[in-house]
């Protein structure tokens, strides 16, 4: 049986289709917080049951006989190493073989602020002594592409990134491998450094929008400071804004960039090109 958490977040949705491609639908359990929303995951004939990051004593009768749990980071930024715990903890207690968790790209070394979460989620998980997998995920392009309407309105893709290479790859790339290690063997004590095969600048995806729409799109590096402020002017909560544009920041020192290739190993073959993310977008 293999448990997949987060099940109706956008990746989590994604992982539980890939799943069904591999896995009988009576062998995958979808986890959800709100079941009411999970109606479309019961029409693909998976168990779904209810837990609550927030909630330690939902966890246990949610893992119940669960082999393999795919733990996916939870949104809630400032509460996410507290709330893993309390799938960690479940996961011991319940005997889970091979706990795999959606890390962040070179957590380890990572200057990136939302880091310091998961290098606490990782260090739980090797605490735990629960044979476990790290899937340690770059950047999605929907990041970036989910930007597209207001860069259209605006003539520009605004940020504070510099000439930093990201190497960032679709949600369903991800999806894919992290369902790939989940139905292979021997793959406790793994660490995955997963990106996609070809990195690009902001200036690279402006002009990308560009050639494709038609409009002239430009890119504007500003320092980290106005760039929150701009995404707090839009709108943007402000947790989101400093996220964001710390990560921007982070992509100037490289905390984005990989060229190893991990990711297009695992699911056999290269990983969505920005182009056809950006097509799809517009």
């Amino acid at each position: 049986m293999i448990v997949v958490t987060g099940a109706t977040g956008q990746l989590g949705h994604l992982a539980i289709s890939a799943l069904l491609k591999k896995v009988p639908a009576s062998q995958i359990v979808a986890v959800v917080r709100n079941v009411e929303k999970a109606k479309d995951l019961e029409a693909m004939c998976v168990q779904v049951r209810y837990a609550d990051y927030d909630k330690p004593e939902t966890w246990d009768a949610a893992l119940k006989g669960a082999d393999k749990v795919l733990l996916i980071s939870s949104s809630e930024i400032g509460k996410r190493a507290k709330q893993h715990l309390s799938v960690i903890d479940a996961a011991r207690r319940t005997g889970v073989k091979l706990l795999a968790y959606t890390s962040v790209l070179h957590a380890d070394s990572s200057v990136l602020g939302l880091a310091a979460e998961h290098k606490a989620t990782e260090f739980a998980i090797r605490a735990s002594g629960i044979p476990h997998v790290l899937l340690r995920h770059g950047w999605y392009t929907e990041n970036y592409t989910m930007g597209i309407p207001a860069a259209l309105k605006l003539g520009a893709v605004y940020g504070c990134a510099g000439d930093g290479c990201i190497s960032s790859a679709t949600r369903a790339d991800y999806a894919e491998a992290d369902v790939a290690v989940l139905t292979a063997d021997n793959q406790a004590g793994k660490v995955y450094e997963l990106a996609g095969d070809t990195a690009y600048t902001l200036s690279e995806f402006a002009a990308e929008i560009s050639r494709q729409s038609g409009k002239s799109i430009n890119y504007v590096n500003l320092p980290e400071a106005e760039y929150k402020k701009a995404l707090l002017g839009a709108g943007l909560p402000e947790p989101l804004a400093a996220l964001l544009a710390d990560s921007d920041t982070g992509v100037s020192k490289g905390a984005l960039f990989d060229d190893g290739k991990q990711l297009s190993k695992l699911i056999g073959r290269p990983t969505t090109p920005l182009a056809a993310a950006v097509k799809a977008a517009l």
